[in-house]
């Protein structure tokens, strides 16, 4: 029998963080309860300062020291050794962020074709996934443009693009429109959801942004280190 955790894009349980800092402990995650079911986007809202990075950043395997259970797509993804959360990575999580991190002297399709080959994907469907993701956002004539050559909400899309490339179980987002106008946050956030929704993926999506919190399935607040 199937466990029903396993229909769960993500379930975090008693998650915790605490750094050391000369002769002060300072606790930054203090048993954070998360479940985000496939499919569903949720918005992890707080204040600058309250964590929501060092969450994304544990839920994303990105460094240690974090203690408590993450399981990805059903899979206790926590204590995996290094091969095993590479390959987690690569196979089940796509990641936006604040800024965009794209490669400069790569153009927007490549960017997008990239992480599709280093999972192993032939180069002619990853170019031809590249081009639908950048055409459903609008990018359809600027393939071949490098970064520079972008403006900054173009930029943010083809990351979105990237971010989608293996379709992904889970989207993680750190404040993927901070560095936006509000006009321009509007938009790019309309079709990141647009996008994630038409992909089947679930997303986090961390914000200090209410209004555009709202506009997504569910709200969970982290106050303190504990989600409210």
């Amino acid at each position: 029998m199937s466990d029903a955790r396993d229909s769960e894009a993500l379930a975090v349980t008693d998650l915790r963080r605490t750094f050391v800092q000369g002769d002060a402990r300072i606790e930054v995650l203090r048993g954070v309860d998360l479940h985000v079911g496939a499919g569903e986007i949720v918005a992890l809202l707080g204040p600058s300062g309250s964590g929501k990075s060092t969450l994304l950043q544990a839920v994303g395997l990105l460094e240690g020291g974090f203690e408590g259970s993450i399981r990805i797509s059903g899979e206790e993804a926590a204590r995996l050794d290094n091969d095993g959360r590479t390959r987690v990575r690569r196979d089940a999580l796509g990641f936006v962020y604040q800024f965009h991190h794209l490669l400069p002297d790569f153009s927007a399709a490549e960017n997008v074709v990239l992480p599709q080959l280093i999972r192993g994907t032939g180069r002619p469907a990853a170019e031809a996934r590249a081009t639908a993701l950048l055409g459903a956002l609008g990018l359809g004539h600027r393939l071949t443009h490098r970064p520079a050559q972008l403006s900054g909400g173009e930029q943010q899309r083809v990351a979105v693009a990237r971010a989608l490339a293996n379709a992904p179980k889970l989207v993680l987002a750190d404040e993927p429109t901070g560095n936006l106008d509000e006009a321009t946050a509007d938009v790019v956030l309309a079709e990141f959801l647009r996008l994630v929704r038409g992909e089947g993926s679930a997303a986090l999506v961390a914000t200090h942004n209410e209004r555009l919190a709202l506009k997504m399935d569910r709200v969970v607040r982290l106050h303190e280190g504990r989600l409210g």
